[in-house]
């Protein structure tokens, strides 16, 4: 064998090692959306600091509802004013960032009533937000998210799990439909138990705050045992660690700094489900630098 043969092939183990590292590395998921002094999504992605992002919400869909949905100050999709976020998410994209749709949230209205109605709402989501086509002005523009987000606390527990499998199904179509989920900390979650278990969720941030029995405390053993129940019950790719980037982003669960680095990671980060670290959200990050703070040890 020459040596250039030898090179050839060298380089290209040594890009399959990149891509396959690249891959399973671990990293930070912000939620953008809520808040108008946050940045633009495209300053969001800018930072370096974020792997996912989740365009917060689609709060108002199923069982017959028009879906609706908020970005809090940064414009007004009933105006069409959402449709220059096209450019802000094709330049995160760009940058190896996937960039979710999430639905639900804490103070929203929507349910599904039946298999039906999830199909529906799987329908609308992939016309107007991933690679489907729509009849009328999409939202946020012909830019294809890579996915939708399930941040589910309200609406009942039934038929999650049907729009997971039709949203799933348009993977067929080309591009990955990506599914992540925000279920509570507390095992299994009331919303999203059954979805989770259908092993169709790509990434999954747990929220590990204002869940007193779960989260973080002086005595980390309460979350060390609720990561292991996630890590090993759920059939997802990776299971991420859900916080508030600040104290004044959540009623209780903020973890420092210095313990989280110190404490927390070095306990979690040995499971091979093992994704990073979720937060709540750009706004608060913005005020306390958490995510750069924390991001080489992530």
């Amino acid at each position: 064998m020459s040596l250039d043969s030898q090179m050839a092939i060298y380089s290209a183990a040594l890009i399959l090692a990149t891509l396959v590292m690249g891959s399973n590395a671990a990293g930070i998921s912000i939620y953008w959306g809520q808040n108008g002094n946050e940045g633009t999504l495209a300053q969001t992605c800018a930072t370096g600091n974020y792997e996912y992002v989740n365009i917060a919400f689609l709060w108002t869909f199923g069982n017959g509802r028009t879906p609706r949905m908020d970005l809090a100050g940064h414009c007004d999709p009933y105006s069409n004013g959402c449709t220059k976020l096209t450019a802000d998410i094709e330049s995160c994209q760009r940058k190896g960032i996937k960039v979710m749709l999430s639905i639900g949230g804490g103070i929203g209205s929507y349910s599904l009533s039946s298999k039906q109605d999830a199909q529906q709402v799987a329908t609308y989501l992939w016309d107007n937000f991933l690679g489907g086509k729509s009849s009328g002005i999409r939202p946020l523009g012909n830019a294809s998210l890579d996915g939708i987000d399930f941040d589910i606390e309200a609406g009942g527990s039934q038929h999650w799990d049907d729009l997971a499998r039709y949203l799933s199904a348009y993977s067929t179509q080309g591009k990955k439909v990506y599914l992540t989920a925000a279920p509570q900390c507390p095992y299994p979650d009331a919303w999203l138990g059954g979805a989770l278990q259908t092993g169709l969720f790509d990434y999954v941030w747990v929220q590990f705050y204002n869940n007193p029995p779960c989260q973080y405390s002086a005595n980390i053993s309460s979350l060390e045992d609720s990561w292991k129940q996630w890590t090993s019950d759920i059939p997802a790719s990776k299971i991420f660690l859900g916080l508030p980037a600040a104290s004044a982003a959540a009623g209780s669960g903020f973890i420092p700094v210095t313990d989280l680095v110190s404490k927390v990671l070095p306990v979690i980060k040995s499971s091979p489900k093992y994704g990073g670290v979720m937060l709540w959200s750009k706004y608060y990050d913005d005020q306390s630098g958490y995510s750069a703070a924390i991001k080489k040890d992530v």
